[in-house]
């Protein structure tokens, strides 16, 4: 009997606009595409999506779980953004390692006793240089691949609503004039980002001209847009995930069993 392939539960908190769905894959889609690359071969993606009320049946149901971005703001009360938060709080209360990105990344926080809120900042939207404050054993080891030797790294980013008080275990890990919390790692348990390493210049810019006039102001869309052309770290981002859930099952089987706890869901 050979053991179950290590998994991956996608869980997609927004929809990609119905206007660029027909040339854009989903959200769910854009991570398989671009973790695929430096997983090994037997790992696998589950895919569930909340937003539309479908809820994996457990948290032991998948080795880990990455939480997509959304449109939505994790203090709205909506019974999914509750249900799900407390879903993150148990599986990283059973130690399943967790990823959280934009929405994921506001959620797991506020989910393990931190608060967010819409920023007095304003927009933050297209290409975001971000400076690591601290630099992990597998973040070392992603940038090991040659892909990356900087300090900093570029990605999309597309938010009004900020992390401001960090939960107890958050350390952060980057950060930058306008987020001072843009990534976040919870010991060797959670990694989180503010920006959407997922996100390709070319759809970035679609959304951003398609919400100009409408949910964005036209100067900061048109901002965003000019940003087009900015190179992004994509790859060593992908790296760098697949190199913490790698890091996670050493350190796990290296670990005694029974050392679960339990953790209020906030």
């Amino acid at each position: 009997m050979t053991d179950a392939p290590f998994s991956i539960g996608l869980l997609e908190t927004g929809l990609v606009p119905d206007e660029l769905s027909e040339h854009y894959e989903s959200y769910p889609d854009m991570f398989r595409h671009l973790l695929s690359d430096n997983m090994p071969k037997d790992w696998i993606f589950k895919t569930f999506s909340p937003v539309q009320g479908e809820f994996p049946d457990k948290v032991s149901q998948c080795n880990a779980w990455l939480v997509t971005g959304s449109k939505f703001g994790v203090y709205e009360d909506i019974d999914w953004i509750h249900q799900l938060r407390a879903f993150l709080a148990e599986a990283y209360a059973k130690d399943r390692p967790i990823i959280g990105i934009c929405f994921g990344h506001q959620l797991l926080a506020q989910a393990l006793g931190g608060k967010v809120i819409k920023s007095p900042k304003g927009w933050g939207c297209g290409a975001h240089r971000y400076e690591w404050c601290t630099q992990p054993q597998w973040l070392k080891e992603a940038q090991k691949s040659g892909m990356s030797n900087e300090q900093s790294f570029a990605i999309q980013a597309y938010h009004q609503d900020q992390v401001v008080d960090l939960p107890k275990e958050a350390k952060v890990i980057a950060q930058s004039d306008f987020c001072d919390y843009a990534a976040l790692a919870y010991q060797d348990k959670a990694i989180s980002f503010q920006g959407h390493p997922e996100f390709a210049s070319d759809y970035a810019s679609d959304l951003f001209e398609l919400r100009k006039g409408t949910s964005l102001p036209d100067e900061i869309a048109d901002a965003a847009i000019a940003t087009k052309n900015t190179p992004l770290d994509q790859p060593l981002l992908a790296k760098a995930v697949i190199e913490f859930l790698k890091a996670h099952q050493i350190s796990r089987a290296e670990k005694p069993s029974g050392n679960e706890r339990s953790i209020h869901a906030g």
